[in-house]
């Protein structure tokens, strides 16, 4: 090729800019576009909250995290493992700490100080962002079609990567429109679907008025033979929280086979059924039943609340019965919530319709990398590690195609 290849990103988030300046320092034109008006914008929301970037955990438990590992996601693991995304994060001036619970944050604690020490450095790179520019087109021959501002933009390319993430955050650019534009390509797709989001419960109004936006801490969640521990807050339509976007899958799933789900909470999972009958058995007898599991369990009001919700009437007296009860409060889920209210995607470009690196069979040089793909992760830092992760290995396999030099080899730990 006698001139630099150029490439085109489609999509300003994780994705998109990590790959974008992997080739870009590789030797390729890059530019990338997107229909917002401002880069990083999903990031820079989740940054608010911290910015779990990865984790800690060993190489198994970390890739047993993922609902399905199909042999692309878990080589694009191992060549781009946390430690790697740390060094990246640590080059940018944003070094990285690891927090009580396993989790990896920037020490700034916050998604702004990196985006522009990154945008910085893609800048620096040549990267060209084009925003306000929605793709309408993908050529036969090669290239995109885009409708920007000014209207419809041919922009052709050697080669391209579709990094235009879930379904989960319209308003933050995410609304899953490219699905039609694939399908009607031949892609093969697996729905979308929400993930990480909350549940549906048929709460009685007074419950949801008096309890939503109040937590109920250190409880621990069943269903289906698995179970997460944690905190959960009480909403007006149900229920959110870490332990709930744990099992929200198996919730998810097994609404969609069965029509229904049952949840079980244990208000109390560091005592077992006998010791909180004991304490229970020895409160004062004037004592009100509230009072008694406030004194002898410290049961919040919610959660008391809810001991009573889901019992639908009074409460056993007996301790034998009332520890039961708190051991395994039984919930109906009726629903969870929409896409749109989720914090991520399940579903996307099926595995089977990419070549290695992430091409299109269908669409010979155009890539697809991170919440577009069909694979599931909770929250705790697996959902960036692997966003990054698909990038790194589309990416590579771009710079194959194009004669370009690999990018450098990713540093292991695992």
């Amino acid at each position: 090729m006698t001139r630099p290849p150029a490439v085109i990103v489609v999509g300003a988030g994780p994705a998109g800019l990590f790959a974008a300046e992997r080739l870009a320092a590789a030797g390729a034109v890059v530019t990338v576009c997107d229909r917002m008006p401002s880069p990083a914008r999903k990031l820079l929301l989740a940054g608010r909250g911290g910015l779990n970037l990865t984790h800690s955990e060993p190489r198994a438990a970390f890739r047993a995290r993922y609902a399905t590992l199909p042999p692309h996601l878990a080589a694009a693991l191992d060549a781009f493992p946390p430690s790697a995304l740390r060094a990246w994060a640590a080059g940018l001036g944003e070094h990285t700490f690891v927090g009580t619970s396993g989790r990896v944050f920037p020490q700034a604690f916050k998604a702004s100080p990196l985006v522009r020490a990154w945008l910085a450095r893609l800048a620096r790179l040549g990267v060209s962002l084009v925003m306000r520019h929605r793709l309408v087109g993908i050529a036969a021959a090669g290239g995109l079609t885009f409708e920007g501002p000014q209207g419809r933009v041919d922009m052709p390319c050697d080669a391209a990567l579709l990094a235009l993430g879930g379904a989960s955050w319209p308003r933050m650019g995410s609304d899953g429109s490219w699905t039609s534009l694939l399908e009607a390509r031949g892609i093969a797709l697996t729905a979308l679907r929400p993930s990480n989001m909350g549940i549906e419960m048929a709460w009685t109004a007074d419950f949801a008025r008096r309890f939503a936006g109040q937590p109920l801490k250190s409880v621990a969640l069943h269903i289906d033979g698995r179970s997460a521990h944690g905190e959960v807050m009480i909403t007006a339509q149900g229920l959110e929280g870490g332990a709930i976007y744990a099992l929200s899958a198996v919730i998810r799933e097994s609404l969609a086979a069965q029509g229904s789900a049952r949840l079980c909470l244990d208000l109390k999972p560091d005592l077992d059924g006998a010791a909180i009958a004991r304490r229970l058995a020895g409160a004062r007898p004037k004592d009100s039943l509230s009072a008694t599991l406030r004194k002898s369990l410290s049961l919040s009001a919610q959660a008391v609340a809810l001991l009573r919700e889901a019992a639908g009437g009074p409460l056993p007296r007996d301790p034998v019965a009332l520890a039961a009860r708190i051991k395994d409060v039984a919930l109906p889920v009726t629903g969870v919530r929409p896409l749109d209210r989720a914090i991520s995607t399940a579903g996307g470009v099926r595995f089977d319709a990419l070549r290695e690196g992430f091409e299109l069979a269908r669409l010979p040089g155009i890539f697809v990398a991170g919440e577009m793909l069909d694979w599931e992760a909770p929250t705790g830092g697996y959902l960036l590690q692997a966003t990054f992760a698909t990038a790194a290995a589309a990416a590579a396999a771009m710079a194959t195609r194009l004669g370009l030099p690999p990018p450098v080899r990713d540093s292991e730990g695992w």
